[in-house]
């Protein structure tokens, strides 16, 4: 799998850790920086790895920081991606079944490299289930159209 990876200042440390992790497991990493601990804004890192992957450029993204909150609405702002912030086993599980995230967000002062390796590990293997939840991932692209396009939702606002 081809995947996109990138990170703030805080998400640096995790980000090395996680890009041998995925290149040991047989993936192609994409790594978009940042390259040293020392401080950069990252929505534009973000940014580009959601554009990535919505281009086809990577089939899933990465995006790393302190909380991973930042990162996760940075890429979210990019039309089609579906970022989803994932501490924990049972989120990143749903993420996957439910929403088809295509970025995964972290923090790197909330989750131990240890667990990331399970989440990320986690998040790759598991497939979308579809039915019900692509009639709603559908409305969520009507909602970006719309959004994009100036015009109005159905309530009229």
């Amino acid at each position: 799998m081809r995947i996109a990876m990138g990170s703030d200042h805080a998400g640096f440390p995790l980000k090395e850790h996680l890009v041998s992790t995925l290149e040991e497991m047989g993936h192609e990493v994409d790594d978009q920086g940042t390259d040293s601990e020392e401080s950069v804004n990252y929505p534009p890192i973000c940014a580009g790895v959601g554009r990535t992957v919505v281009e086809g450029d990577a089939d899933r993204g990465i995006v790393l920081g302190g909380t991973g909150q930042g990162e996760q609405i940075a890429a979210n702002k990019v039309r089609g991606v579906r970022a989803a912030l994932c501490h924990d086993l049972f989120t990143t599980r749903l993420s996957r079944q439910h929403n088809d995230a295509n970025v995964l967000a972290m923090g790197a002062r909330v989750v131990a490299p240890a667990l990331a390796d399970e989440i990320v590990g986690l998040w790759l293997e598991t497939e979308f289930e579809g039915g019900r939840h692509q009639e709603r991932l559908d409305q969520i692209t009507e909602i970006e159209t719309e959004q994009s396009e100036g015009g109005q939702t159905e309530d009229g606002q």
